[in-house]
């Protein structure tokens, strides 16, 4: 929920109104603001009574207030700083959160009162809160337009809207080079950065200084300033388009202020001192000052240049334009103006179309989307929190060569696959992974490894540009109840790309997954996750929650029932890929990738056990593989390489499962609890995935 939707509970007539004296509220208020506004009912005790602690120490509440609770505004103002949104709507809050009297001003106590509460939010943000207080007053004194003293709403919402450190502090992070799309081109997109070396500003040229978040970056061409100079006269950030057709095809370097790092000029050679050269924001050269127009003046696009959508290749798209389809206009992208982009992609190239989900492995997906919008042309990374992938691929969808990257766990994987089907491509283009998440299964038997470690992604695209396109079968599930009326969790798949499993391993993740629901402060990095998976599996080892599945389950692979009277199970996984629970190869032995091993004759389902023997799996083969386990503890033997695999039932085109009682069940890591069911599973479709190349040996023998 929204701060202001909260807040509307205790005016009168709201359900928390009853906590409410005056501008305060009572510790239980405060309790039922923050499960409210945190939406989980289980916050722990320990948070609440720190962060209410926290309000009372604060200025705004004086030690006459001190057994009367907390200032509504106070906290009001301090929980809408953090959360995103549009800065409009922020600042028309904060007017009217802070206008105590109603009276349409803000007097100087009350403008004094939004400094403060901004000046704490952003110590607790890790900014260097040393020069902020003179900028924020300066901001004020400047949003009183006609210098009456007081600042009406419309005052406050036209200056608030046109000063940037103002707008940082309002919470524009990742979510500001959105705005900077459906507004004017060329603008920065700010955010606060902590320089961990000497920076300078690209204004006055003097040094940065503090010991945290010093000044405001550019997220695409690296510009610096101070907080103070960001309102000045500043050079505009890169173009991502041209606004003619005379200039599309028209290879120009784009020339941005920028520190040296002791780099040499690429047209004298000679060394460049700080603030006195340039970088193209395409091929990424360094020129003196005086260099720049000496220079060759067409650009190449660098080393990623099969890579890099250049702005000359991105142009308005005009009614006289014959054969292009505009598509759905709400999916396109669009100028401030409202026109349409049209791309015309460089010949022989591979534009690289990027999507990333900034909550993916925790901070990382923000990193992540930051870099990419540096190094290849902002419009084509697409945060997939603001409208998921629609735009981006109706944006590329008439381009006949390109590749598309994700950049998240084997979720958000799924989901571009699933986007990519409905969009109804003419192309369909080949999908390479950068693993964000926690168990990247998909990504690991594509080689693209576990998890992403922080390395150079120029690294990482030039390992796309040597990928192998490899067919990637994809499975439709249909769950039927025995019983529509008897309740269950929703099934949170309807298409299997890796794997499904019954018993044990889901009981171990549905398990995990309701504690992370519960309290997901502890769930905040993959080595706490894989903690809590491990202590998990213990406990599942002692408990045996699926023992004697076999006698509650029947399966049949493509008609033929598989026997498991004689097994004692405790868990089945249906595998589509060589890769499960983070790295186990519950198969076992090794994969065909080539497609000359693959065999044409295979029978739709094999269930000899000596034939199984030597069956290897392929994710291109139209076949499933079908697995027994014995428990949590075979489970962790396969993991560590102690056990080679569990014990292999069936290869089979199409499966079907009935179940005698609720089991746990889950699709590609995301579990459920599943009444009795009938549970059908087959063919779908396949999809076109790029497959890392091998990593070379770093030995001395090759």
């Amino acid at each position: 929920m929204r701060v202001k939707e909260v807040v509307k509970e205790f005016n009168a007539g709201g359900k928390l109104f009853q906590h409410r004296c005056g501008d305060r509220v009572d510790w239980t208020g405060f309790s039922l603001f923050l499960k409210t506004y945190l939406e989980a009912d289980n916050l722990p005790t320990e948070l609440c009574q720190h962060l209410f602690q926290y309000f009372q120490d604060s200025e705004q509440c004086r030690e006459e207030h001190k057994n009367e609770g907390v200032c509504l505004k106070a906290m009001s103002c301090y929980f809408s700083v953090l959360e995103e949104g549009k800065p409009k709507e922020k600042l028309e809050f904060t007017f009217k959160m802070y206008d105590k009297d109603g009276n349409g001003y803000l007097d100087k106590a009350e403008v004094d009162s939004i400094i403060t509460q901004m000046m704490r939010a952003a110590d607790y943000l890790g900014w260097d809160v040393t020069e902020l207080r003179p900028v924020l007053e300066d901001t004020m004194t400047a949003i009183d337009a006609d210098s009456s003293g007081t600042v009406t709403q419309q005052e406050w919402i036209l200056g608030g809207m046109n000063n940037i450190p103002l707008l940082v502090l309002l919470g524009l992070k990742a979510s500001a080079l959105d705005l900077k799309m459906a507004e004017q081109d060329c603008q920065h997109t700010w955010r606060m950065k902590n320089f961990k070396k000497p920076a300078y500003c690209c204004v006055c040229e003097g040094m940065l200084m503090g010991l945290r978040k010093q000044g405001l970056c550019c997220n695409v061409c690296k510009y610096t300033v101070h907080s103070r100079c960001a309102n000045k006269s500043i050079a505009p950030c890169v173009r991502s388009y041209v606004k003619t057709k005379a200039e599309t095809g028209i290879p120009a370097h784009d020339w941005i202020r920028t520190e040296s790092d002791s780099s040499k000029c690429d047209h004298c050679q000679k060394k460049i001192k700080t603030l006195t050269g340039k970088r193209c924001a395409w091929c990424h050269h360094m020129r003196h000052d005086d260099c720049v127009s000496q220079g060759p003046s067409e650009c190449d696009c660098g080393p990623l240049r099969d890579h890099i959508l250049p702005p000359w290749c991105i142009s308005p798209l005009l009614k006289e334009d014959d054969g292009v389809a505009c598509g759905d206009g709400r999916l396109m992208n669009l100028t401030s103006e409202g026109t349409h982009l049209h791309i015309t992609p460089p010949p022989e190239t591979h534009p690289l179309l990027v999507f990333v989900n900034p909550k993916s492995g925790g901070k990382q997906g923000e990193r992540v989307m930051r870099k990419f919008q540096y190094l290849l042309n902002p419009r084509q990374v697409f945060n997939l929190n603001n409208g998921g992938p629609s735009s981006g691929l109706h944006f590329f969808k008439n381009l006949e060569q390109y590749r598309v990257l994700v950049c998240g766990g084997d979720g958000t994987v799924g989901w571009i696959l699933d986007a990519i089907d409905k969009t109804e491509l003419p192309v369909c283009p080949p999908v390479a992974v950068l693993p964000l998440g926690t168990g990247n299964d998909l990504a690991r038997c594509l080689r693209w490894g576990g998890g992403y470690d922080g390395s150079d992604l120029r690294e990482i695209i030039k390992g796309i540009e040597g990928g192998v396109e490899v067919p990637l079968d994809r499975w439709s599930v249909e769950v039927v109840p025995d019983n529509p009326q008897e309740e269950g969790d929703p099934v949170p798949y309807e298409i299997i790309n890796n794997y499904f499993s019954i018993g044990v391993d889901a009981s171990i993740a549905h398990r995990f997954h309701t504690l992370r629901e519960k309290n997901p402060q502890k769930f905040n990095s993959r080595t706490k996750n894989k903690l809590y998976y491990f202590e998990l599996s213990a406990s599942e080892t002692i408990s045996a929650s699926c023992k004697k599945l076999s006698e509650c389950i029947s399966i049949e692979c493509c008609g033929v029932p598989l026997d498991l009277s004689s097994l004692d199970l405790q868990g089945i996984a249906v595998l589509n890929i060589p890769s499960m629970h983070g790295g186990s190869n519950l198969w076992g032995g090794e994969s065909r990738k080539d497609e000359a091993d693959r065999d044409a004759s295979l029978p739709d389902v094999i269930t000899d056990y000596d034939t199984l023997k030597t069956s290897s799996q392929d994710v291109s083969d139209k076949r499933l593989e079908v697995v027994g386990l014995e428990g949590a503890l075979e489970m962790g033997q396969i993991y560590s390489g102690l056990k080679s695999k569990g014990l292999r039932l069936a290869q089979t085109a199409q499966i079907t499962i009935r179940t005698l009682k609720a089991l746990p069940m889950q699709i590609d890591g995301e579990p459920w609890m599943q009444p009795p069911c009938t549970i059908n599973i087959k063919h779908k479709n396949q999809a076109n995935m790029l497959m890392a190349a091998p990593a070379k040996s770093s030995g001395f023998w090759k």
